[in-house]
C-alpha cells in the first residue's frame, strides 16, 4: 500500500482496506473472547456455577428418557466454614480494625477498605445464607422441571448438621407442589455408624480432616509471595501476609453470597493469574485430603456409588429421584470411586498421581479442579435412561453421570448415546469399581463394634427421623422412624 496513495481509491474500497489494516494489526484484541470471573476458581468457597466441562449437553441423548435418578448434593452457600474463619478470615478482619491510622482511600485498588465492613461475625459461622437458601430452592425447581414425567420423591435425605438439613428444606419448599409432600430424613452425623450415613469420612479413623493442609501450604506461601509484596509496596505499614492474601481472596466468594458482590472478586486487585494460584492451592488440599492423593478416599466414596447403583438397577423402586445433602468431603470422595477427574486417567502410572500434582508450579492440564466438583449445592447425579430410535446404538437401558450439570464418561463405560453407558457396560463397571475399593471398615482401621460396609439408609427408613416440609410454614413432626 505504501506505493498507492489511499485518498486515491475509491471511497469505499479506501474503508474497507482501512477495516482490513485495523483488523490485522488488533487482531488479537478483535478476536480475543477471553473472560474471567474468579467466582468459577474458588474450589469449595464458589457460589454455585455449572462449568460444562466437557461441553456436552446436559440435555438426555436423542432417543433418551430419564426414568430414574440418585443426586448427591454438598449444602448451600453459608458465611463462612469454621476454620476458613478462624484461619484466615478473622485474623485480617481483626489486623484491618488495629490499622485504623492507615489512609486506604489513597491506595490503588485498596481504597475500598475505607468504608469495608465485615460481611460475617463469630457467630454466623456455618449458617446458610440467603443466597444458599434461594439456589436451594431454585435446585429443587430445577430438578421438576428436568423430569418432568417421574414422581415427586416422598423423602429427602440429608446429614444432621443445620446448614445441610436446611439445605434439604429449602430444595423440598422448590421441589414440591403442595405442603407437606416430602418427608426430610436426618441421618445422624455419627462417628461410629461405619458407612451406613451420609457423612462415612467422619466414621474412618484413617481419615484427617487436616490431611492436605502441609502440601497446601508450600504451594500458598509460592503463589502469595509475589501478591504480597505488591499489597506491601502500596500499603508497608499493613505488612499483607501470606494469611492474609489467602483470607482476602477467600472473602470474595464468602462476601459474594452474603452481600450479592465483593470488592475483593475486583481484578485489579487480584489478576486472573493470581486467582489461578489460589484455586490450585486448593485443588491441591483437596487432592490430598477427599481426592486420589489419600489412600481411603475411594473406600469411603463407594459405598453411596454402590447402593446407588443398587437403586438404579433394581427392577422395582420406592423413588424415581433419590435426593441426599451432605457436606463438602463426599461428593469429591464418590467421583475417585467413580473413577471421575483422574489426572492419570489417560496414560501415567496411577502410583504416581501425586506427581501430577507439583508443589512448586501449577499443573494447568489436570483434570482434578475442585471449583468443578464442589461449588457451594455441587451435585452429584447418576440418572438412568430409556432409549429407543437413538440411531445406531439398541433400544434399552443406559447410565449417565453429572457433576453440575455437566455429562461426565465414565472410565471403560462408554458405550451409550452421548456420555451414557449400557446397562451391562455399567454393572461391569460398578463390579469392577467394588472390586477396587471394597472394604470400608479395614481400610478405615475402624476400631469400634458393628461398623459396616453398607449404605442401606434409602432402604432402611428406621437409620434416620422424617419430618414434613411446608413451603410456608415450619416443618411439622412427622414420626420418629
Amino acid at each position: 500500500m505504501s506505493s498507492i496513495r489511499l485518498n486515491r481509491l475509491p471511497k469505499w474500497l479506501q474503508t474497507g482496506l482501512l477495516i482490513i489494516s485495523v483488523q490485522t494489526c488488533s487482531a488479537t484484541s478483535l478476536y480475543s473472547n477471553y473472560h474471567f470471573n474468579p467466582l468459577e476458581h474458588l474450589g469449595g468457597v464458589a457460589p454455585y456455577f455449572e462449568s460444562q466441562d466437557p461441553p456436552a449437553s446436559p440435555s438426555p441423548p436423542q432417543g433418551c428418557t430419564p426414568v430414574r435418578a440418585a443426586y448427591l448434593n454438598r449444602h448451600a452457600a453459608i458465611y463462612a466454614n469454621d476454620f476458613d474463619y478462624e484461619e484466615y478470615l478473622e485474623p485480617f478482619i481483626s489486623k484491618l480494625k488495629n490499622h485504623t491510622k492507615i489512609d486506604w482511600a489513597k491506595i490503588p485498588t485498596l481504597n475500598f477498605l475505607s468504608g469495608w465492613t465485615a460481611p460475617i461475625t463469630e457467630a454466623e459461622q456455618e449458617l446458610l445464607t440467603r443466597v444458599g437458601r434461594v439456589e436451594a430452592a431454585q435446585l429443587g425447581a430445577t430438578l421438576s422441571f428436568r423430569y418432568p414425567n417421574l414422581k415427586i420423591p416422598a423423602h429427602v435425605w440429608t446429614s444432621s448438621a443445620e446448614r445441610t438439613y436446611k439445605s434439604a428444606e429449602s430444595l423440598v419448599r422448590g421441589l414440591e407442589t403442595d405442603d407437606n409432600g416430602i418427608s426430610v430424613i436426618s441421618i445422624y452425623e455419627s462417628k461410629k455408624a461405619g458407612a451406613n450415613s451420609l457423612t462415612p469420612y467422619s466414621s474412618c479413623p484413617a481419615y484427617s480432616s487436616s490431611a492436605g493442609s502441609d502440601q497446601s501450604g508450600v504451594f500458598i506461601k509460592k503463589f502469595t509471595a509475589p501478591i504480597a509484596a505488591r499489597l506491601n509496596a502500596l500499603a508497608p505499614e499493613f505488612n499483607f501476609t501470606s494469611n492474609d492474601i489467602y483470607g482476602m481472596m477467600e472473602l470474595c466468594g464468602y462476601e459474594s453470597v452474603i452481600r450479592g458482590s465483593s470488592p475483593f472478586c475486583n481484578l485489579d486487585l487480584f489478576s486472573p493469574d493470581d486467582w489461578l494460584g489460589w484455586e490450585y492451592a486448593a485443588d491441591i488440599m483437596y487432592h490430598y485430603n477427599v481426592g486420589y492423593g489419600n489412600q481411603v478416599t475411594g473406600f469411603v466414596g463407594l459405598p453411596w456409588l454402590n447402593a446407588t447403583a443398587n437403586l438404579l438397577l433394581g427392577e422395582h423402586s420406592d423413588e424415581d429421584i433419590y435426593v441426599s445433602f451432605t457436606h463438602r468431603e463426599l461428593p469429591p470422595m464418590v467421583t475417585v470411586a467413580m473413577g471421575l477427574f483422574n489426572n492419570s486417567a489417560f496414560g501415567g502410572s496411577a502410583s504416581a498421581i501425586n506427581d501430577t500434582m507439583p508443589l512448586d508450579r501449577i499443573n494447568y492440564q489436570r483434570q482434578w479442579k475442585s471449583s468443578y466438583v464442589l461449588p457451594f449445592l455441587g451435585n452429584l447425579a447418576i440418572e438412568k435412561l430409556n432409549c429407543s430410535g437413538t440411531y445406531g446404538y439398541d433400544d434399552g437401558e443406559y447410565y449417565r453421570v453429572l457433576v453440575n450439570s455437566a455429562p461426565q464418561p465414565l472410565p471403560d463405560c462408554a458405550d451409550g448415546p452421548g456420555t451414557s453407558c449400557s446397562r451391562s457396560g455399567f454393572e461391569k463397571y460398578i463390579q469392577d469399581r467394588v472390586d477396587l475399593f471394597q472394604g470400608y471398615s479395614d481400610k478405615c482401621s475402624v476400631d469400634y463394634d458393628n461398623s459396616t460396609d453398607v449404605l442401606s439408609i434409602y432402604t432402611n427408613l428406621d437409620s434416620g427421623n422424617g419430618t414434613f416440609v411446608g413451603k410456608r410454614s415450619t416443618h411439622k413432626p412427622y414420626k420418629a422412624f
